[in-house]
């Protein structure tokens, strides 16, 4: 690794020196033989151990390289870590972001017991429930046709601008809920700095029944604010008799910055607030999810906050044994630092939570992507897996092979659901018979006697199924966790995503992280700001390597005169 300069890096995380740490290693030699297959054979009660139910929820962990003595290990590691004793200081609104000297309260958002919750001696709970009774009553209003455009006309397409938490937790929830939907309301979500993301969507509009909600905390993020102007400036165009009084028809802002909205020209009586304790990639659950209230309805939404909390509840009062989130949490340090994985998948058989794999990246990789602990302290042991997915039943052709035959162990999570809300009998039964199979698959493999024996069976020639044999053949023993929701409903969506959550902060506990700050973006941010300036003065006014002063030579060379002449 290349020394930092100014960094004191021989003082290591003392994690690996841990009696919880060292009794893991030492069982990982004996648990790393273990074939579950075999574990399933001695022990036909397997699954009714190694399995949990909350509510609609059936979470089976059966399918691990697990025994009674690696959880009571995996528990150990977890007492030891005091992740029982953060988690309660986390909800009673103690500044656990150390190094932003924050609470982290998104927990609060969905306190729908009401009970208070106090931030330097103040109880929140009035702030929350006054900005979802707002949210309620100008929703209702939008979604009855009450909310009249400058036209006269009712409002019958929502565009939430954001990017990060003010993008990807809303337009999931959306996505995954949508036979929830207003029958007359289209919605989508503009968060990419490509001008061809804003103009596809803006092409198929009309200013007079459009609806913007401009999501940013500070109201300065460059890529949302300067797809909010070109919003406006389309707006603005769009028809002969528009002013700019008009906007305030238009354009709704999620925010804390009120100077800000009212320059956009935004009015505060339509800005919704969130606060500094509410972390963008925690964020769905406040204001920021005003877009999915819209669409949805504020009574849907509420469901989602009831599910979100019931999970709350679990996991604050369920012991570590039976506890959703800290199985899961802890099965993903087995592997990560026991097994050597690099990447889980994350692989819904359910098209209406196609989105949900890439809310997980940012919300995982964003927490717990970190190579110091709290302390500052460099860290020798693995953190922040790699996480990645799409829909299952498009992965098996895509990307299937290497999980069944390649050469990495990679965890994964299979989510289904039952009950689906279109589905007739055939494909329902299509879709969860290669959802039960793939699991099956992953753990069994097939050896090379079962795939003799198949080839015999078909009428092969010896000579050929013997050539085929070692390509036929896979070692299974890839471990993964089913998660299986009777429905998916609000409260389902709402309890499933606050398992993640609670996933991420244990396991960002046990590793010693600040798993609420994310300085590791910042330096992108400032370089961009200084070469943004190079490219529109059309000057070097900065020293940069050779090859970031000859991709920015080439930008320049190559760009069309329509836009050399647009800069100028």
């Amino acid at each position: 690794m290349r020394p930092l300069r100014g960094v004191p890096l021989n003082e290591k995380s003392p994690l690996t020196d841990t009696p919880a740490w060292r009794a893991l290693l030492a069982h990982h030699k004996t648990a790393s033989t273990l074939h579950m297959v075999e574990l399933f054979n001695k022990d036909p009660q397997r699954f009714k151990r190694y399995s949990l139910t909350f509510e609609d929820i059936l979470f089976d962990y059966s399918k691990n390289r697990i025994t009674d003595e690696t959880l009571s290990l995996l528990f150990d590691l977890t007492r030891q870590a005091k992740v029982e004793d953060l988690r309660d200081r986390m909800f009673s609104g103690e500044k656990i972001n150390n190094t932003e000297g924050r609470a982290v309260l998104h927990t609060a958002l969905r306190n729908r017991s009401n009970q208070p919750v106090f931030v330097d001696d103040e109880n929140v709970m009035p702030k929350i429930n006054a900005e979802l009774e707002k949210m309620r009553g100008f929703s209702d209003k939008v979604r009855s046709g009450q909310w009249i455009g400058y036209a006269g006309l009712p409002i019958t397409h929502i565009v939430n601008i954001g990017i990060g938490g003010s993008d990807l937790g809303p337009s999931m929830i959306c996505r995954a809920l949508q036979p929830y939907a207003h029958h007359s309301l289209t919605v989508d979500f503009v968060s990419n700095i490509d001008a061809s993301h804003i103009d596809q969507i803006l092409i198929k509009l009309r200013p007079e029944t459009t609806l913007f909600v401009i999501s940013s905390k500070t109201f300065t993020t460059q890529e949302t604010i300067t797809n909010a102007n070109t919003a406006k400036a389309w707006f603005l165009n769009g028809a002969g008799r528009v002013t700019h009084n008009d906007i305030s028809k238009h354009f709704v802002a999620v925010s804390t910055n009120e100077t800000a909205v009212k320059q956009f020209g935004i009015d505060p009586q339509n800005m919704f607030r969130f606060w500094d304790w509410v972390g963008g990639r925690y964020s769905l659950w406040s204001a920021i999810g005003l877009s999915s209230v819209l669409y949805l309805g504020m009574d849907n939404f509420i469901a989602l906050l009831e599910g979100a909390h019931a999970m709350d509840q679990h996991f604050c009062n369920e012991p570590l044994e039976t506890n959703i989130p800290v199985i899961l949490a802890m099965l993903g340090v087995w592997y990560g630092n026991f097994f050597g994985a690099e990447s889980s998948a994350v692989l819904p058989y359910d098209h209406n939570l196609r989105l949900l794999p890439a809310y997980l990246e940012q919300a995982d990789m964003e927490s717990n992507g970190k190579s110091v602990d709290k302390k500052g302290r460099q860290i020798n042991y693995s953190t922040g897996k790699i996480i990645w997915g799409a829909e299952g039943i498009n992965g098996q052709h895509a990307f299937y092979q290497l999980l069944h035959q390649g050469t990495r162990l990679i965890p994964t999570d299979f989510i289904a659901s039952v009950n689906s809300h279109q589905c007739n009998p055939t494909h329902c039964s299509i879709l969860a018979s290669n959802f039960l199979a793939q699991t099956e698959a992953l753990m069994r493999g097939r050896t090379l006697e079962e795939t003799r024996e198949q080839l015999a069976a078909a009428d092969i020639e010896l000579h050929k199924a013997e050539k085929r044999l070692p390509h036929m053949t896979f070692q299974g023993n890839q471990p993964s966790n089913s998660i299986v929701l009777k429905k998916l409903t609000p409260r389902t969506l709402g309890s499933l995503i606050a398992m993640y959550e609670h996933k991420i902060f244990v396991q960002g506990a046990v590793w010693n992280l600040n798993s609420y700050d994310q300085w590791g973006v910042e330096l992108g941010k400032n370089l961009t700001k200084k070469i943004l300036e190079e490219i529109e003065t059309n000057k070097n006014l900065h020293q940069h390597d050779s090859s970031t002063q000859g991709l920015l030579d080439w930008f320049r060379t190559h760009r069309t005169e329509e836009v050399k002449n647009n800069i100028e």
